[in-house]
């Protein structure tokens, strides 16, 4: 990098507006702050791509208990008469421990919902807070290629 036009090097009085040779206005322009760009970019879409699949974990999770449920139902059903010749105290017994097993399988889906809402709730607001700083940093780049072709 050059600094032309100094006409008396020693005394800044008398100087006219230096230009800086060596560099092109659009490549030093261009680099500044893209590396912090391409990086918020990336962490962006990162988070997004984390957001969708906790949707579609969760979804697998829940899908999964139904059928486990429906398979707890359908033992009940298709056991009802085996159930019958135990004995009247004994298959109550085992149909309620059926039952209380698709309780929980229920709870444990509503527990599903509720941390993939507090999960994904947790990533949106991290893509706020990145997102919020890469539209900053492209808007100071833009006032800066802005404030640059004034000066032309």
């Amino acid at each position: 990098m050059e600094i032309k036009e100094i006409k008396n090097k020693s005394s800044l009085v008398g100087l006219e507006k230096p230009r800086i040779t060596g560099f092109s206005e659009s490549s030093l322009i261009d680099s500044v702050g893209q590396e912090r760009i391409d990086s918020l970019k990336k962490a962006v879409s990162e988070i997004k791509q984390l957001i969708e699949e906790r949707k579609k974990l969760s979804l697998e999770f829940i899908k999964e208990g139904e059928s486990i449920k429906s398979e707890i139902s359908n033992l009940i059903l298709i056991n009802e008469n085996t159930l019958r010749a135990l004995g009247q105290n004994e298959a109550l017994i085992e149909k309620n421990a059926l039952r209380n097993k698709q309780v929980e399988i229920s709870e444990l889906q509503l527990n599903e919902k509720i941390d993939c809402w507090k999960d994904i709730a947790l990533l949106k607001k991290e893509l706020r807070t990145y997102e919020k700083e890469l539209s900053e940093k492209q808007g100071r780049i833009k006032e800066l290629n802005d404030i640059l072709r004034e000066e032309d």
